[in-house]
């Protein structure tokens, strides 16, 4: 059925293979021609006909240099290496590679197949205009992505457990490192801090850099959010103030509120615009009033 929906909805012929194990499934698809099929019987006799007169470096885990060795014994065939004793594979190849080996060789997978997703993941990039020196642009530059991944977090009612951070620099490298945080979390502030803890642990002196991108890692729904109490009041206030900030970002759009840190400033002070506002450019090309 997977066949025909892949060939009806995207025109494209596909293989498929099924056996006890995921190992073995993906062999016999390897090895089974477009909009065929190939079913190992769950069976010690099925699995050893099917393996047998295989080459050695279809088995997961050998590779050129692994068959090379092997073959230098006499062992060519997935046959030939399951009839050897696992101790003198482990003695050929070392403890842990001929273990996996001998059960692969016997058509047993030692992956484990994890049913949980994989947790996703959102992330936001800025991009300087050009090549920045300076460290304070490129903390309001964290502060902005801070913000914009907050923003997405509570907008999608997940949190997230941990923060990347790559930086791109002048001549096309990057750095990135991560770090857990201390809870989980969907608020810009303690984004902020762990943002600034990673770019601080980079050291960087006076680094040309081109862009920043941040990424929240290990999302999950925000009602098993966690948070250590505290006996200082003003912690609470930034929240606070997030909380309204977002009613009005929803209600008149996401450029209405943001730090003033972001607002900064691309004329002198004295200067004004003609229908009297003082107008600033934020750190993200908006302008603020």
């Amino acid at each position: 059925m997977v066949q025909l929906r892949a060939l009806a909805h995207l025109g494209l012929h596909s293989s498929a293979g099924c056996a006890g194990n995921r190992m073995l499934a993906a062999m016999a698809c390897a090895l089974t021609p477009p909009d065929r099929r190939t079913i190992i019987d769950d069976s010690p006799a099925a699995i050893t006909a099917f393996l047998s007169r295989r080459p050695v470096r279809e088995l997961p885990g050998v590779g050129t240099k692994t068959a090379a060795t092997l073959a230098e014994y006499g062992l060519h065939t997935v046959g030939d290496v399951a009839a050897v004793p696992q101790l003198t594979l482990q003695r050929l190849l070392g403890a842990r590679a001929g273990r996996a080996l001998h059960e692969h060789a016997h058509g047993r997978d030692t992956q484990i197949v994890d049913p949980t997703p994989t947790p996703a993941s959102i992330s936001t990039e800025y991009r300087f205009v050009r090549d920045e020196l300076d460290p304070a642009a490129h903390r309001r530059a964290l502060l902005a992505l801070a913000e914009d991944l907050g923003t997405q977090l509570r907008a999608a009612d997940q949190i997230t457990s941990g923060l990347t951070c790559t930086i791109h620099y002048a001549d096309h490298s990057a750095t990135r490192r991560s770090r857990t945080l201390p809870e989980a979390t969907q608020h810009t502030v303690l984004l902020a801090r762990t943002a600034y803890a990673v770019y601080a642990s980079l050291g960087l002196q006076r680094a040309r850099v081109r862009g920043i991108a941040l990424r929240a890692d290990a999302l999950r729904p925000d009602d098993r959010a966690t948070r250590q109490l505290t006996l200082d009041a003003d912690d609470d206030k930034p929240l606070a103030i997030e909380t309204v900030a977002d009613r009005a970002r929803a209600r008149y759009g996401r450029q209405m509120l943001y730090p003033a840190t972001l607002a900064v400033s691309t004329r002198p002070p004295s200067a004004r615009h003609p229908d009297g506002d003082t107008h600033t450019e934020d750190a993200r090309g908006r302008r603020a009033t």
